[in-house]
């Protein structure tokens, strides 16, 4: 009920981008470090996903449209839409929320 950030294992889900994942039954949070420079590569996948920039800078493409977001900018990713983000400027941290939850995810948590 009262996830502990610190105590979730870090997993890299692409060159210096670190996420940290809680779940329910039908939510996943998942919280997102992504070094300067580092990219989420290009994908798609069937779960809506929304987010917030919680500090620095992040470049994400959603479709065709590229915003750069920073600090309380949000997002929405509807399903199947492919999208893309970096880092920019230094560090980024955010939060993003899935539903359902990400099953691929959760198996690298080594939780289901």
């Amino acid at each position: 009920m009262f996830p502990d950030l610190d105590a979730l294992r870090p997993i890299e889900i692409f060159p210096g981008v670190r996420i940290r994942t809680p779940y329910g039954k039908n939510l996943m949070l998942s919280y997102v470090e992504i070094d300067d420079g580092a990219v989420v590569e290009t994908h798609r996948h069937p779960h809506e996903q929304g987010g917030i920039v919680l500090s620095g800078r992040m470049e994400l493409t959603i479709g065709e449209e590229t915003r750069t977001l920073g600090p309380g900018e949000m997002y929405i990713i509807p399903p199947d839409t492919p999208h893309r983000a970096r880092g920019v400027g230094g560090p980024v941290v955010a939060l993003d929320v899935f539903a359902p939850v990400r099953e691929d995810y959760a198996a690298r948590m080594g939780e289901r």
